[in-house]
């Protein structure tokens, strides 16, 4: 495939439009100045994956940048998706970064709000949000399409980019999100990455609400999975993590799991969920979140048929 029509010619926008079932994974950012801490990690998904995210000091804990661990990425010959999270930029500070990582050859760009300082390490941060996730989609838009800064200043070059934001189909008011989807692919999006998917019923409905509002023919939806390295994991998760459900059965089936297989019951659920979303109609990809488990990606990619 050519570029012809192609809004960034990224690797991710390739697979998506042949109509091939996207796998994208992340990479959690290191604490660390060395940039083998990146390679380290990203060498476990090398050669499995459509894309790599690289996290935007997730869950307001400050890591390396989001901007750095993608363009150590592309240096490596791999394909990154740049997070951007509003809660700590204004909209200066996010234009100057979208502009800068397409320089860097970053093209795709996930649009978030972001988790707020009160969930994070430092509570005492101060919060931007000058922009949430929908309004900073409309300004990358505008860079992209219209050559321009928000200000109506004409760019040189505009960047080139496929356009991601983030959904949450689990949490209440399960009628509101189609709708907040609905505004996002408005604004500007062509991806979209969901939330951790363990209750497949509510992702059914969620899709069918999505498919009756034609959401799923102008926007590629990956659904998020992830093993669960134990029950212990998966309470810290459901309790502490943001967004994050998980119902009570598969708490309760790790449970019961022996110590010794927890790490493979927790492979193998992920597995059979996605199994299940796959035949969802309208789900383009999943995304795989590892984390700290992210030797699992290839086992569950070669499991699941994904490749």
């Amino acid at each position: 495939m050519g570029d012809e029509g192609l809004k960034a010619g990224s690797q991710l926008e390739r697979v998506l439009r042949a109509g091939r079932f996207a796998v994208t994974a992340e990479i959690g950012a290191p604490d660390s100045a060395d940039p083998e801490a990146v390679y380290r990690e990203a060498r476990k998904l090398a050669g499995w994956v459509d894309a790599i995210n690289a996290t935007d000091a997730s869950g307001a804990n400050v890591h390396m940048s989001s901007v750095a661990i993608c363009a150590l990425l592309v240096r490596a010959g791999l394909e990154p998706v740049f997070q951007v999270s509003c809660r700590d930029r204004n909209r200066i500070a996010v234009q100057g970064d979208i502009l800068g990582a397409a320089a860097l050859g970053i093209r795709n760009v996930l649009c978030l709000t972001g988790d707020d300082v009160s969930v994070g390490d430092q509570p005492q941060a101060k919060r931007v949000f000058d922009l949430d996730s929908v309004r900073l989609l409309r300004v990358a838009k505008i860079m992209r399409d219209r050559g321009m800064f928000l200000s109506g200043r004409k760019l040189e070059t505009p960047p080139r980019l496929f356009l991601g934001a983030a959904a949450n189909p689990f949490v209440p008011p399960y009628d509101w999100r189609p709708l907040r989807l609905a505004k996002k692919a408005a604004a500007g999006a062509d991806f979209i990455q969901t939330q951790y998917c363990f209750d497949v019923p509510r992702l059914r409905a969620f899709m069918g609400r999505v498919r009756d509002m034609g959401l799923h023919q102008t926007v590629y939806i990956l659904v998020g999975v992830g093993p669960l390295r134990s029950e212990k994991a998966a309470e810290f998760m459901r309790t502490k993590v943001p967004g994050v459900v998980i119902p009570d059965e598969i708490v309760d089936r790790l449970r019961k799991t022996p110590k010794a297989k927890k790490v493979e019951e927790g492979k193998q659920i992920c597995l059979e969920i996605i199994e299940q979303v796959r035949e969802i109609e309208g789900v383009a990809g999943v995304h795989i979140m590892a984390f700290r488990q992210e030797e699992l990606v290839p086992e569950i990619v070669a499991e699941a048929k994904l490749r």
